[in-house]
């Protein structure tokens, strides 16, 4: 007798978990379709923020945010005349309802997001995917038993309204719909597209207008927002279905000829990679982040789900979420759309590019530090002759003082005006004052500049431009030494900040970057020292913290209000992209002596495809035991970190 066993899949739930809701309503799950849209929720489909729907598009002719425009979609199996709601919503009063969890035997998430209900009898397997590249999210419902006759009922969720927003019930809203293709088409509200509602096969819409009231978001409740809202139901969808069917929905801006859902869905579904380990769930993270506006410029998003397009993300990222996957083409895409950007910010010109932040003075620092990650990549000869201008554009720039806040001074080092405005990463305010007030020689910008000026040299050197060359060497040469006298103190660390007379003794994860630089103006004890402070004192399995505990102002927890998140956000929370730059440093300084050490610190992370926003990393985490994930549910800057030192833990490991 054979047995068919199901292999396991790496990320699966059984029934014992998903009808636990203090474990599913944490665990989301996001779906995007690499142009700004995505499909967002927990994996038991219960919508936690405002932030969560089935349909949440970009609609640029409204504004520059993304809107819910289909919250959810309940299904309710209908048998004998007995009614089965599969639907889950949490109202005010901590009353949830209709509580279809429980009827969940599994849920998989290797190639695209699977459920599995039974009923009885029935056993319904629920599959859904969002379309790359078009606003449509497709979901394929499959019969897989039934004793007895059987009828689908569909109920449609609307919001149309921003993701910053609520709505409510109101007498503006339209109720107004047409018959399509096996649906119905509507809109709310003047100014929105239409929302198509259809499916592969024939069905009855019943119109059944009402409000459901007082539907509640706890993760709004935790952060001190409003948290409730009304959603608008225009009716619902019913149909026959037979054992071994399949029936398809799809949710959509645009119409779509029906006969052809069946095979788009099974070609969507056929298109994604399977998340079967650490290393393709953090693939599957990046591609996520891609935004393609047209054909002519591709974006990466800082994360999800409230963060656009910034500079400075863009560059940090770039490197491990394209050519630390091996996709030098896609680098090269997304730099040539940062770099026009760029460009037409260093020249004065209005800046045409959506890149967000392109005016910090650490940005084109960055940007030479990611052309650099390109060159080890593909040699110094493409690299030169792809980027080199713009590496020598943008030292001249600096050095002829064409950025309004970078001030190259005497000393050889680079002076930033930031006590009134947050210019570096640590930008957190609070009553549009910076929290943490980074002024002065600040160190990271400092370290950047040192390895660009070497990098200039460099390119210079290969190019025959031997004046060129030794000019950057002899400006690096000097910055090399005032940054050991302006940053280097008695105790073996860096200064994070010195301005003027004052200089910020905090232990800060920030000089992690003059130890992990390809260049860096510290000898190798210096260099030691630094990384061994770091490790006392800002290590944690989820990355470096902000702050380290024995520094005055530590906040590990990032909870409460938005004012109190705001004060914590640089001052302990741990961020795991600067852990990856932390064990660049590592492996630099210890080679292979220090594998099995990285290979450890990155099962810290791994845990992370399981238990918060399924295969990706958040923004960050507690400082403090037990690590608490934070913040965005999805950020590329750690799952570019992550994946950019997977790939030099390869290449140390191959070289052994």
């Amino acid at each position: 007798m054979t047995i068919n066993i199901k292999p396991m899949s790496y990320i699966r739930f059984e029934k014992a978990l998903m009808t636990n809701l203090e474990e599913t309503l944490q665990r989301e799950l996001l779906r995007t379709n690499r142009s700004g849209a995505y499909s967002c929720s927990t994996i038991v489909d219960c919508n936690t923020r405002k932030y969560h729907g089935l349909l949440v598009v970009p609609i640029p002719g409204l504004d520059d945010e993304n809107h819910v425009l289909l919250s959810s979609l309940d299904l309710t199996v209908v048998q004998h005349g007995a009614e089965f709601n599969m639907g889950l919503h949490k109202y005010q009063g901590n009353n949830y309802s209709p509580k279809g969890h429980k009827y969940i035997r599994e849920f998989d998430c290797d190639k695209v997001p699977t459920t599995l209900y039974r009923v009885g009898g029935v056993m319904l397997k629920k599959e859904v995917v969002f379309q790359h590249f078009e606003d449509r999210i497709l979901i394929r419902y499959t019969l897989v038993d039934a004793h007895s006759a059987t009828t689908l009922r569909f109920r449609p969720f609307l919001a149309f309204r921003s993701v910053r927003q609520f709505t409510h019930e109101n007498p503006v809203a339209s109720r107004d719909y047409q018959l399509v293709d096996n649906g119905i088409k509507t809109c709310m509200y003047e100014g929105y597209p239409e929302l198509y509602m259809q499916f592969s096969k024939k069905n009855n819409f019943v119109f059944q207008p009402d409000w459901y009231r007082g539907v509640e978001y706890p993760k709004e409740q935790e952060r001190g927002y409003d948290s409730n809202e009304d959603l608008y139901v225009p009716g619902y969808f019913e149909m026959d279905i037979k054992k071994g069917e399949s029936v398809v929905f799809s949710a959509s801006t645009s119409e779509i000829k029906t006969s052809g859902l069946k095979t788009l869905c099974e070609k969507e579904v056929q298109d994604r990679s399977p998340r079967n380990n650490f290393f393709h769930c953090l693939v599957n993270a990046a591609h996520q982040f891609l935004n393609c506006k047209n054909k002519d410029e591709l974006y990466l998003l800082a994360g999800y789900p409230w963060f656009k397009s910034r500079a400075r993300d863009t560059f940090i990222s770039l490197p491990g979420l394209t050519l630390g996957i091996e996709e030098q083409d896609r680098f090269e895409q997304i730099m040539k759309t940062a770099e026009k950007g760029l460009r037409e910010f260093m020249k004065g010109k209005p800046v045409t590019v959506k890149i967000s932040e392109i005016d910090q003075p650490d940005v084109p620092l960055w940007a030479i530090w990611a052309v650099q990650q390109y060159a080890r990549e593909v040699g110094d000869e493409r690299c030169i002759q792809m980027y080199g201008k713009l590496v020598k554009d943008i030292v001249n720039y600096i050095i002829k003082g064409g950025h309004p806040n970078l001030f190259l001074e005497e000393n050889g080092l680079l002076r930033t005006e930031g006590r009134d405005k947050a210019v570096t990463w640590m930008n957190s305010t609070v009553d549009d004052r910076p929290v943490v007030p980074r002024s002065g020689f600040i160190v990271e910008f400092n370290a950047l500049w040192y390895n660009a000026l070497k990098f200039a040299a460099k390119i210079y050197a290969e190019e025959k431009s031997e004046q060129k060359a030794e000019e950057m060497e002899q400006r690096a040469e000097l910055a090399k030494s005032s940054f050991v006298d302006t940053f280097l103190n008695d105790y073996g660390y860096l200064f994070d900040y010195v301005d003027g007379k004052m200089m910020d003794w905090s232990v800060r994860p920030n000089m992690i970057f003059a130890v992990a630089l390809d260049y860096s103006p510290l000898s190798q004890e210096q260099k030691k020292s630094v990384l061994d402070i770091c490790t006392r004192e800002l290590l944690t399995p989820k990355g470096l913290r902000s702050l380290s505990p024995k520094s005055g102002g530590y906040n590990p927890l990032y909870e409460g209000q938005q004012m109190q998140r705001d004060y914590a956000y640089h001052q302990g929370t741990a961020w795991p992209w600067l852990g990856g730059f932390y064990l660049e440093a590592c492996l630099k300084l210890y080679k292979r002596t220090r594998i099995s050490f990285v290979e450890r610190q990155l099962v810290g992370y791994e845990d992370e495809m399981t238990i918060n926003c399924l295969g990706t990393i958040p923004e960050m985490s507690d400082g403090n035991p037990p690590f608490r994930a934070r913040g965005a549910m999805s950020f590329a800057m750690n799952v570019g970190e992550i994946l950019r030192t997977l790939n030099m833990l390869e290449k140390y490991t191959y070289n052994r």
